[in-house]
């Protein structure tokens, strides 16, 4: 990444790429079931990162595989909702809906009336999404709820547990440097080892289902795009954004991410928000604004893609 591109412009162009992974997934599911693409895109991100980072270079302990393998698990779990959410809901929604995960674990971590606040204004704006949707919809809104509400829960999951990865990765405290030490799995590394758990374990449930890919090329590269522009560009750019701007500026940046992911499911899916669906991407924006400053390097969290 070249320091000379604003933090911000990078943001975008990380949340164009994450939220243009997750349309090229929705076109998919008219081919393959949503849990399969979600398992391709995890297993094809697990082979991208680990021919990138070779993470068996690295030292590792039984703690920091154990670590690994339970972030991964839980990512895998989150992506897998989030995609069946969208295979049914507006992009934009099922993005704002997901924050809750994220807003809440803010607000039940932190002590400040900025975080009370926070989940108060989210949750009125996951209200007014999921009302729209209630109203607008049947059986299949009903589902995509339910699948968002889990990908929101896995989502503050994976942040308690990457925590611990990040923390994981850094020397021993009273160490003369307190940055990631040379021999260690940072966190790009020990990603790699979690989506790899993440995709053997799913391996027996939807494997099967991805055969067409092996026989169709065109299948399979549109896989290996949803991976690199959902999973590997967004990971390896926030963590560059992450070291040249304050946790302020990162809560700022992050809130542009519900926007960013209705501004692609109107242009790329013809999914245009409006009336109290946009009072609820409002609201969780600034939700997100309100809760998010405590977010230090040492924590990345990126979206919920992953």
């Amino acid at each position: 990444m070249q320091s000379g591109v604003p933090a911000p412009a990078l943001f975008l162009v990380s949340g164009l790429a994450q939220y243009g992974g997750a349309a090229l997934a929705v076109a998919l599911f008219a081919t393959l079931t949503s849990p399969t693409v979600a398992w391709l895109r995890i297993a094809a991100s697990a082979l991208v990162l680990l021919a990138w980072r070779r993470p068996w270079r690295a030292r590792w302990t039984r703690a920091d595989l154990g670590a690994a393998a339970a972030f991964g698990v839980v990512l895998a779990a989150m992506n897998v909702s989030f995609y069946v959410a969208i295979d049914v809901l507006p992009l934009g929604t099922a993005v704002a809906i997901e924050f809750l995960g994220p807003v809440a674990v803010a607000a039940v971590t932190g002590r400040t009336w900025r975080e009370r606040l926070g989940i108060v204004v989210a949750a009125a704006g996951v209200v007014a999404l999921a009302g729209v949707e209630l109203t607008g919809g049947g059986e299949d809104s009903v589902r995509g709820l339910v699948a968002i509400g889990l990908a929101a829960a896995f989502w503050a999951g994976y942040i308690l547990l990457g925590r611990r990865v990040a923390q994981g990765a850094r020397r021993p405290a009273g160490a003369v440097d307190a940055g990631p030490a040379p021999d260690r799995p940072d966190g790009i590394t020990s990603l790699a080892v979690g989506m790899t758990a993440g995709a053997l374990l799913g391996a027996p449930f939807l494997a099967g289902a991805a055969a067409p890919v092996l026989h169709d090329g065109r299948l399979a590269l549109t896989v290996l795009g949803i991976a690199v522009l959902s999973s590997v560009v967004p990971y390896a750019i926030e963590q560059v954004v992450l070291r040249r701007v304050t946790a302020a500026t990162f809560a700022v940046l992050l809130a542009m991410l519900p926007a960013t992911a209705a501004v692609v499911g109107a242009v790329a899916l013809r999914q245009l928000p409006h009336g109290w669906e946009v009072v609820g991407l409002v609201c969780v924006s600034v939700a997100i604004v309100l809760t998010a400053t405590r977010r230090t390097p040492a924590a990345p969290v990126p979206g919920p893609e992953g």
